[in-house]
Order: structure tokens, then C-alpha cells, then sequence
């Protein structure tokens, strides 16, 4: 139960900050910041993870392509619905030679909770300072941006998107993947 009114709070006031950021800054909303050009490397990072040895790199998947997706927060209603997509779609990317990754501000525990509630089998990372977010343009003052990256198996960032549904994200990046890589 207290973990409970923890995480509704947490919801209360990011949807707060949300609904103030959206009225007061409506075109820095929608980006969040200079995203990384496409057709460029992708920025590297190392951030903790709930999964493996605790840490994950992105030259970790050299070799694969990657759905790297920021999202707010661990527990929200978008965010949860966005997990489960992947999730569901997640043998589907397998097949693709994909890497889901979802990146946050919430802990390492939160995310560890989040999994386990989920039933997620994909990594979640803690940018608990928020540079990973901010390299990416994914940063609004103390959270990510719901913002999705698929990076190449070379590591060039390929595809951006800024407007994300979470209930169609997921099938929406399967189908660019599929263009993608018949390209290659």
C-alpha cells in the first residue's frame, strides 16, 4: 500500500509538470531538445541496468540493430502500455536481429519492481541524471520524453520518432524496421 501511494504520487506530479510544461512550452514540449542527426553515430552511453551484470553500453549490441525508447516514468498508464507492446511484440524484433532497450530516470530497483510486474524481458536503464536523455534530446527538466531511436548494427541512428502512441508504437516500429533493413 505505501508503495502504492508512492507511485501515485510520483504520477501526480509528473502529470502536473507535464500539463504546466505542455501549456507553457508547447514547441520545447514536442522536442525536448536537439535530437542527434540521422544517418550519424548514435551517441554511446553505459548506463545500470535491472538485467545482466548491471551495466549495458550500447557497442554491447554492435552487430544487432536497437530500439532504444526514453519514456517518462515506471508505473504511468502511456508508459506501461508502451512496455507491454514491446513486450508482446518482443519475439517478433528477436527475429529481426533487434534490441529492445527502455530508458528512464526511475532507479535501477523501480525498474527491477517495473519488470517484475510487467513481465518485461527486455533491459530497462536508469539515467537518474538524465545525459543519456539529454544526448538524445529526450530531456524535459526532471524526466525522458516518450521518444524511440532504431540504431543500426553499426551503430548509426537511422530512425527518429518525437510523436509517439504508445498503443500503435511498437507495430509502428516493427513496420520501419521491415523498410530498413530490406534496404540494407
Amino acid at each position: 500500500m505505501k508503495l502504492l501511494r508512492h507511485h501515485l504520487t510520483r504520477i501526480s506530479l509528473v502529470l502536473g509538470l507535464i500539463f504546466a510544461l505542455a501549456v507553457a512550452a508547447p514547441a520545447a514540449f514536442a522536442m525536448g531538445g536537439d535530437p542527434p542527426p540521422l544517418d550519424q553515430p548514435a551517441p554511446t552511453f553505459t548506463l545500470p541496468s535491472n538485467t545482466g551484470d548491471g551495466e549495458v553500453s550500447l557497442s554491447d549490441y554492435r552487430g544487432q540493430w536497437v530500439v532504444l525508447y526514453f519514456y517518462p516514468q515506471d508505473f504511468t498508464p502511456g508508459c506501461t502500455v508502451e512496455a507491454q507492446r514491446f513486450q508482446q511484440d518482443l519475439p517478433k524484433y528477436i527475429e529481426r536481429n533487434t534490441q529492445v532497450i527502455g530508458v528512464s530516470v526511475d532507479s535501477v530497483d523501480s525498474h527491477a519492481e517495473f519488470c517484475d510486474s510487467e513481465g518485461l524481458k527486455f533491459p530497462l536503464l536508469a539515467d537518474e541524471d538524465g545525459s543519456v536523455s539529454k544526448a538524445y534530446g529526450s530531456w524535459m527538466s526532471y524526466f525522458s520524453l516518450r521518444h524511440t531511436y532504431l540504431i543500426d548494427p553499426e551503430g548509426i541512428l537511422r530512425q527518429q520518432y518525437v510523436k509517439v502512441r504508445p498503443i500503435i508504437h511498437s507495430e509502428e516500429v516493427l513496420a520501419r524496421l521491415d523498410e530498413l533493413q530490406a534496404a540494407s
